[in-house]
């Protein structure tokens, strides 16, 4: 097991400050477990209801009868298989005195739970879990090639720690098959499993291009606006994000359309059909694959929010692999598979027309930053997981 300290810390310090904290994450990326610290921990009474399980179903026939009385925190596993809750949840936390906190794990983001957005408005917090970061990783790796590993294999953590490749393999597959034939029907998504898996699979053919709605509803034979529901369906679970654009109003023809991912690069190539290091490296989504992680690690390390991340571009060439725009500060971010990354004519207009603080150019390998330009400093990616470093 790969302790998540701060995930711990910054779930324990937000159900003191909320009568209600939501956990959310993919399925199979630690909610669970993560819970079950946070309880062992806990310093008053806990009990932990598991709503897909047939016995806290039959418990929670009459859930006002059950959860009113309870003391301390309360841990509902798979929220969002019971909307029902969610107005109890509200008159329970608007108790005086707060006699129970609540902790939510659930498996869909707030847009696809509307309930949780509107019923607990003011009430609720949100945590997003997402695979193991690279910081986590190396407190207990101490393989030279766990970066690999982890851009290999993934995130989800039986995915990451499976005892070999093959074994790796395989629990992404069936992950693939119960997230298209059975997660998706309980939020009741009602899509052959097939079509959405051609759309995925698509998508991770697109991974790290620019949105094209149109291109992939004619390759499915669909609308552009049924594509663009389905790439909802996968972003409200977890399964792929976009990065909007940045405009910048220089009077140049800026790209407008966000950029697609899958989240997880272990899903990524399986989608792929890629099977080991070399075959990926062979792969004409090789670099897309490399930016996806990094791009992903950069916003879990910055703790970046939605309406601070960006990518920048235009027509003619120039672009920005990561904006980030925090606390009144402007950072860029290039995402090179080299471990020898030079200035290019494009970092200089990004710098430039962006007026970025700061440039770091991400690159594979290992060793400390050192810089390449005024105001642009190369990055190994393996020092990401390294305290030392903050943007």
């Amino acid at each position: 097991m790969i302790p998540r300290q701060i995930h711990l810390e910054q779930l324990t310090d937000r159900l003191v400050n909320f009568p209600v904290v939501a956990l959310l994450g993919p399925r199979q990326v630690g909610k669970t477990t993560l819970a079950r610290q946070l309880a062992a921990q806990w310093s008053g009474p806990v009990k932990h209801f598991d709503l897909e399980d047939p016995e806290d179903q039959a418990r929670l026939t009459d859930p006002a009868f059950v959860l009113r009385p309870l003391r301390g925190l309360v841990v509902l596993d798979e929220i969002q298989t019971r909307p029902d809750l969610f107005p109890l949840l509200r008159v329970l936390a608007d108790r005086p005195d707060t006699p129970a906190r609540f902790l939510l794990l659930g498996s869909a983001a707030p847009e696809l739970m509307r309930h949780t957005a509107e019923t607990l408005a003011g009430r609720v917090v949100f945590h997003e879990l997402d695979g193991l970061a690279l910081d986590e990783i190396a407190l207990v790796q101490a393989n030279a090639d766990w970066l690999d590993d982890r851009w290999l294999r993934g995130g989800f953590p039986r995915a990451l720690l499976a005892k070999n490749l093959a074994g790796s393999r395989e629990w992404r597959e069936a992950f693939i098959r119960t997230y298209l034939e059975r997660d998706l029907p309980q939020l009741g998504i009602s899509l052959p499993a097939l079509t959405l898996r051609r759309f995925w699979t698509m998508l991770a053919h697109y991974h790290g291009q620019t949105w094209n709605g149109s291109e992939l509803g004619r390759a499915l034979g669909v609308s552009d606006k049924t594509v663009s529901r389905y790439l909802d369906i996968l972003e409200g679970t977890y399964m792929a994000f976009r990065l909007p654009p940045w405009s910048a109003n220089v009077g140049k023809r800026e790209v407008k359309s966000p950029k697609v991912y899958v989240s997880d690069s272990g899903i990524l190539h399986s989608l792929l059909g890629l099977g080991s290091l070399d075959d990926l490296l062979a792969h004409p989504k090789c670099g897309a694959s490399w930016e996806g992680l990094i791009v992903r690690e950069i916003i879990r390390r910055t703790a970046a929010r939605r309406g601070e991340i960006f990518f920048w571009g235009v027509h003619t060439g120039a672009e920005l692999d990561l904006l980030i725009h925090q606390n009144g500060r402007r950072l860029g971010f290039e995402i090179k598979l080299t471990r020898s990354p030079k200035v290019t004519s494009s970092m200089r207009s990004a710098q430039e027309i962006l007026g970025l603080d700061q440039l770091y150019v991400i690159c594979h390998g290992t060793g400390e930053p050192w810089p390449l330009a005024e105001g642009i400093t190369a990055v190994p990616a393996i020092y990401m997981a390294s305290p030392l470093w903050i943007p």
